[in-house]
């Protein structure tokens, strides 16, 4: 485990991520069905930010469901919609499709990257990525546009 964090936290350096010191890993099924059910609200960059801090910052259980409330109201959502989504398991199936399509195409890590018969995996800086979309017909980001 302490290789595993001592590669997060360098890997999280490299693009000025803060990361805390983790001793413990924790389920996130459930934060993942809550990010769906946030992403459907327009809350999903939001809940994911606020999940990766509370989890590889903070070290919380994201398989507690006092934790997951907390960070739905901590983005302006209804804790109480939040409660029947997690009680409810309403994005059970939706999240177990995204798993089903990951064995399909291979991905065991995250992030993973797709663009034609190019496939990067892992972290990657907006440079690598902007290269990667203009070999296939995108353009160079301006210097006014926000970066990754």
């Amino acid at each position: 485990m302490d290789k595993v964090v001592a590669q997060l936290k360098a890997t999280a350096a490299k693009f000025n991520l803060p990361m805390g010191d983790r001793k413990t890993t924790y389920n996130s099924r459930l934060a993942q069905e809550v990010g769906l059910w946030a992403e459907t609200k327009g809350k999903g960059h939001g809940f994911h930010t606020a999940a990766f801090k509370a989890y590889f910052v903070d070290g919380q259980n994201l398989a507690e469901k006092g934790v997951l409330l907390a960070l739905v109201r901590s983005v302006d959502l209804d804790p109480g919609e939040g409660e029947v989504i997690i009680d409810q398991r309403k994005f059970k199936e939706a999240v177990d499709s995204d798993w089903e399509l990951s064995r399909e195409k291979e991905i065991t890590a995250v992030p993973t990257f797709f663009m034609g018969s190019d496939r990067l995996v892992g972290a990657q800086t907006h440079e690598v990525l902007e290269k990667l979309v203009i070999k296939y017909g995108g353009r160079k980001s301006s210097q006014n546009e926000e970066k990754f």
